[in-house]
């Protein structure tokens, strides 16, 4: 699957950026022309069952939208060897699958889907569906230091996502799915705090070889909440 992809820049160093759920390339807004005023050539793309990229086929949501085939389509669709990875939340799982193959310098994990909340115990795949329908009032709520720009680009994403891909992270609900190792040098940047890489999950993930920075006081998307810090945090690593 090839997927939508928008760029900014032209710089010599090449960023790619992966969004996370209900999201598509639009919530890196400003992420976007600040990395290609640090000299990237960035490249954004809307995962599938997202924005304009396609939607998945097969039987069962597991088929349509597994986390393997949303990997796999960010090899099929982006270039190897970039300068700079970053994912955010279900863009940092797939990441963290398609990292080895697509053996960029430097990994970024913002807040990654490692650790997906299962049946009971917040919100699982299935709930996702739940955003589909949203008010404009309920987005802002849930989310007090987004840019009302920020709040309108949600609604329209929200209009063009497939809720199946939450059912498509069915077999991941309840555990961790934290990497062995870092494939390359990676940063895991995290929420404060993060709601899907809770604090024994990020020591273990220092013992295995990950930076591990938080950011304080930002929600779970931390670029949109506070993109200060969240450029801050990437210190060294852009």
């Amino acid at each position: 699957m090839r997927l939508h992809a928008r760029a900014w820049g032209s710089g010599d160093r090449v960023a790619l950026l992966v969004h996370g759920m209900m999201s598509d390339h639009r919530s890196w807004r400003r992420v976007g022309p600040a990395l290609a005023d640090r000299g990237y050539r960035v490249i954004a793309v809307d995962l599938r069952g997202h924005g304009r990229s396609p939607r998945g086929t097969g039987a069962t949501p597991a088929e349509r939208y597994g986390a393997e085939a949303l990997a796999q389509d960010l090899v099929d669709t982006l270039p190897a060897g970039a300068d700079l990875a970053l994912g955010h939340s279900l863009g940092g799982l797939a990441l963290s699958l398609a990292v080895e193959r697509l053996r960029p310098r430097r990994a970024v994990y913002s807040d990654p889907a490692w650790c997906i909340p299962g049946p009971g115990r917040g919100l699982g795949p299935e709930g996702f569906a739940w955003f589909r329908t949203a008010a404009r009032e309920q987005i802002a709520a849930l989310n007090p230091r987004w840019e009302a720009a920020d709040v309108d680009i949600e609604l329209d994403t929200l209009a063009l996502w497939d809720p199946d891909t939450g059912g498509g992270l069915s077999d991941l609900a309840g555990r961790a799915v934290l990497p062995e190792r870092p494939a390359v040098p990676s940063l895991v940047q995290l929420a404060d705090p993060s709601f899907v890489v809770g604090p024994a999950h990020a020591a273990e993930l220092a013992h295995r070889g990950f930076e591990v920075r938080v950011v304080a006081g930002a929600g779970h998307t931390i670029h949109r909440d506070d993109l200060p810090g969240f450029l801050a945090s990437l210190d060294g690593w852009i």
